[in-house]
């Protein structure tokens, strides 16, 4: 991974566009081709981003950006769709790079783990007429807990918790963000899992179109438990 420090503005064009105007940031640049822009806020949601597939490349600095104080300038590219992000550097002030090795993926809680196998073979709980695509489907920022598809053959974004709350809302929303920029699979629907649905949380996914569905353990152990008997 690459993380560079530096006084920045970044154009966004494609299916929609968008500026950053100069400011100091955090580009992180990964082993697979995407990059993220970070400010010092925000959490963990980048500013904007390109996900893989994509191919960063050096831009030519015309007279207007050396007269604007542009030093260096990257255009990153998604090989599918064309869009570009283009980054322009006005002073770098911290550049490394580090290899982070093959990442063990995350470990999830026991419960959560066994919600996310019970409900990948019993997805009819979401709804007559939805089937599996796959569990753990990975994004550029992490990995869906499970992708389905609906009657009508639309994607749908599973997030599962124990207990669910805005936390987890937030970052079913920020794989939504992502995913409903690849034409392949978009439009992607959001469905908010768990055992316990807190109301803030009910009432936030609601807001943003997600649907809320309380899963009962165990119901549905029980479902698994039966079919072991026969």
């Amino acid at each position: 991974m690459r993380i560079v420090v530096a006084d920045c503005s970044v154009d966004y064009a494609g299916r929609l566009s968008a500026h950053l105007p100069r400011a100091t940031r955090v580009l992180m640049l990964k082993a697979d081709g995407s990059i993220l822009v970070h400010s010092d806020g925000g959490s963990y949601k980048p500013l904007n981003w390109m996900s893989p597939p994509c191919a960063l490349s050096p831009v030519e600095l015309e007279t207007e950006q050396l007269e604007a104080g542009v030093v260096e300038a990257w255009q990153v590219t998604h090989q599918k769709t064309a869009d570009k992000l283009i980054v322009s550097l006005f002073e770098i002030l911290h550049d490394s790079s580090h290899e982070l090795g093959v990442d063990p993926g995350l470990i999830k809680d026991g419960v959560e783990a066994h919600l996310q196998e019970l409900l990948a073979e019993q997805i009819e709980l979401l709804g007559d007429g939805h089937t599996l695509v796959r569990r753990e489907y990975m994004t550029a920022i992490g990995p869906v807990d499970i992708l389905a598809k609906d009657p009508a053959g639309a994607s749908v974004a599973i997030e599962i918790k124990r207990r669910g709350e805005i936390d987890g809302v937030e970052q079913l929303t920020r794989y939504l963000e992502l995913m409903n920029r690849d034409p392949v699979l978009a439009p992607v629907q959001g469905v908010f899992a768990a055992q316990e649905i807190k109301p803030q949380a009910r009432t936030l996914a609601e807001d943003r179109g997600i649907r809320c569905v309380v899963l009962d353990y165990d119901a549905m152990r029980g479902m698994e438990d039966l079919n072991t008997l026969f």
